[in-house]
């Protein structure tokens, strides 16, 4: 793939608003993803690295190990309801691009449910002679037959879209087709109708590559000629055009929104035949409509009407009255977070809306109602301390399912039909023995002060002598929260053979509202990566392990993380992996989909947000006299989102400077690596097989 973008950038000869060109950064041509030159580089850094880990006598029983939890035919098929029975897609060693496929509640409910095929993915790929990656379906409600499946080819975000229907199993002749790979999606305004959202040509992708306008196609036409109803802006992150459904699949509105950043957007609604502006927080978003009514949620504070709600809260209007007076309806409020309270996902079913929450990282979930005037709720029966989360629920009727896990706990789905409380009715395997182990919660102080909560996973009665090798994970960004979840391989590979486990909970992450995210992005960026060297520190202090058995692991904005933490504290890590990662920070806006991020880190063209960023920016922190602990990164060729040059660049200045490094780059899968089990499973070995060579080997000679 070849980023135009950075096509343009790499002729220039002095940097432009400050952002290095090819004279000041030699290595910009591996910035081209899928040039003879690039890939060539790609092919000898591969053939190095796996010399040095398949090599080694424990690396072909690690892939064994993890290709068996990821191929185990008793793993839990999450599913989603529709009308016609239960959903699932599937990828074994038969099946390593995937299977969609059904069976009945009935069935699923049974130790082996009887399933029906419904699309293959490996025999469509071999008919198409592409490397399809399935990557969903939107599908006209309520009935659910008529569907757009997405599909990638390798593992890229961008995709094709062709029409399907449920009912017979079989593509439409003649059906809709969008097959110019884009990013954005479509909605079903009827079974002949479609919004989509779409790079339709020159000027219709903003500088992120996402689409900013939406056309109303009607079957049997030509989108080229299709009408344009709604148009963001090209310095728009993203924009586009929406349907507000209840979830009987009625239309109540017609909505729009312009991504005006990251985290902000403006939103809009058809009204009286023109666009009119939404009056709500750039920080908001529509939440869905739940007993005649709809929600916003916002994640900052809002002033409005003589009342005021907290960042984080849910705010509901009678749905007729918003639709008669959008900006003038009465807010009702439904939810507010308490201290150390934040929620996460949702879920509106026949008659209810399920909000699940973090409470302290301990997960709740809360079933919502409008009764006798005024909003309900009740926490539902579920274990407690675990992580929570729901799996899957049925628009029409109360049907919901949820997923319990913890890091020694195999993820259990509980099903309820909304009658009665939930019940267990399917548990995930054991992929590792948890007998040894303990969990335990910690808090390091940060720089600043700042209380940083962080859990470790370590053989009961470790000695604290800093012997323990240890690997430290985290992500702290974006508003995403890092859970306790089932350690599945890693326990497997890592846990199992004596090694302890941690798992961070910086500022920039969601593990505690929005406000915990705010506090640390653009200008104070450095708060995350100062969060996460205190966790290490406090590691060390504790005697959990010393920085020689001390390795780190992060992938995306958490290969960021990696980045700047063993450029800043080289001293304190034994061992780097960096996986697909953030890590030229001076023109990571003109890489992959970087322009999107910046009101996450920053534009490096603006002086003041370019010294942000030259603060900590990984790649230009690799410098000559210093000592490195070794990194290992890694990327895919087919991610189009952060993109491979970051984690190529990072290589080569290593190996410029004669530090040492290992690099790999997986030439199928996209921003998530392998596309099938095998290459995930290649992966898992290869990262694992590092970690015991630089952290464990390590003791042997002490």
């Amino acid at each position: 793939m070849t980023v135009a973008s950075t096509t343009g950038a790499a002729a220039q000869e002095t940097p432009v608003d400050g952002v290095p060109g090819p004279q000041q950064d030699p290595y910009i041509w591996l910035e081209e993803a899928r040039s003879p030159e690039a890939l060539d580089w790609v092919a000898k850094e591969n053939e190095r690295t796996l010399a040095a880990f398949e090599a080694d006598p424990r690396y072909a029983q690690a892939k064994a190990e993890a290709l068996a939890i990821f191929d185990n035919n008793d793993r839990i098929p999450m599913v989603s309801f529709r009308p016609d029975g239960l959903y699932n897609f599937w990828q074994d060693k038969a099946n390593p691009k995937g299977i969609l496929r059904r069976t009945s509640l009935e069935s699923y409910r049974s130790d082996k449910p009887e399933w029906e095929i419904v699309l293959d993915i490996d025999a469509l790929a071999k008919a198409d002679g592409k490397e399809w990656v399935y990557q969903g379906s939107t599908c006209l409600p309520p009935a659910l037959n008529k569907c757009m499946i997405a599909l990638s080819d390798g593992g890229e975000d961008a995709t094709i879209m062709r029409e399907f229907d449920m009912a017979t199993k079989q593509f439409v002749a003649g059906g809709f087709v969008l097959d110019q790979k884009s990013q954005g999606g479509i909605s079903w305004i009827d079974a002949d109708t479609l919004l989509v959202g779409r790079k339709f040509g020159e000027g219709t992708v903003t500088e992120s590559e996402y689409p900013f306008t939406t056309r109303v196609w009607k079957r049997g036409t030509d989108i080229a000629a299709a009408e344009e109803i709604f148009r963001g802006e090209p310095s728009d992150v993203w924009a586009g055009a929406n349907l507000l459904r209840d979830n009987k699949g009625t239309i109540h509105a017609r909505t729009a929104f312009r991504g005006i950043s990251f985290h902000e957007s403006l939103y809009y609604v058809w009204k009286d035949g023109a666009w009119l502006q939404l009056d709500m927080p750039k920080k908001a978003s529509l939440y869905g409509i739940v007993d005649g009514h709809l929600l916003y949620s916002i994640d900052e504070d809002w002033s409005v009407d003589g009342q005021a709600f907290a960042a984080d809260s849910l705010i509901a209007m009678d749905l007729e009255e918003w639709k008669a007076n959008p900006n003038g309806a009465k807010k009702t409020l439904v939810w507010a977070p308490g201290p150390r309270q934040t929620k996460q996902g949702g879920s509106i079913t026949g008659s209810s809306l399920f909000v699940t929450l973090l409470d302290n990282v301990v997960g709740k979930v809360l079933q919502f109602n409008f009764e006798n005037g005024q909003w309900a709720s009740k926490q539902v029966a579920l274990p407690d301390n675990a992580t929570l989360g729901i799996a899957s629920s049925s628009d029409e009727t109360d049907q919901i399912m949820y997923m319990v896990s913890g890091f020694l706990n195999p993820t259990t789905l509980y099903y309820s039909d909304g009658t009665a409380p939930p019940t267990k009715i399917k548990t995930s395997p054991s992929f590792f023995d948890p007998a040894g182990m303990d969990v335990e919660q910690h808090e390091a102080t940060s720089k600043d002060g700042t209380k940083i909560p962080y859990f470790i996973v370590k053989p009961k009665g470790m000695k604290a002598d800093g012997s323990t090798a240890t690997l430290l994970t985290g992500y702290g960004g974006f508003q995403v929260p890092r859970l306790p979840s089932y350690l599945g391989s890693t326990g497997k590979l890592w846990v199992e053979k004596g090694g302890a486990y941690v798992l961070a909970n910086m500022r920039g992450g969601g593990e505690f509202g929005p406000g915990w995210h705010q506090t640390a992005i653009r200008e104070n960026k450095q708060r995350t990566w100062d969060d996460f060297i205190a966790v290490a520190e406090d590691l060390v202090q504790r005697g959990f392990t010393k920085p020689q058995h001390l390795g780190i692991q992060g992938g995306s904005q958490g290969g960021l993380l990696v980045g700047t933490a063993f450029t800043q504290r080289p001293d304190l890590f034994g061992g780097a992996i960096v996986q697909i990662p953030l890590f030229d920070m001076l023109r990571y806006h003109l890489i992959g989909r970087g322009a999107s991020w910046i009101g996450e880190y920053g534009d490096p063209r603006i002086p003041e947000q370019r010294k942000w960023i030259e603060g900590y920016s990984p790649y230009q922190k690799i410098v000559a006299g210093v000592d490195y602990p070794s990194p290992f990164l890694w990327a895919s060729t087919a991610d189009d989102r952060t993109h491979p040059a970051h984690a190529r660049k990072g290589a080569a200045r290593l190996k410029e400077l004669g530090q040492p490094y290992y690099y790999f780059e997986d030439t199928t899968g996209g921003h998530s690596g392998g596309v099938d089990n095998d290459q995930r499973a290649k992966l898992q070995a290869l990262q694992f097989i590092y970690l015991m060579q630089r952290l464990m080997d390590a003791r042997s000679g002490e």
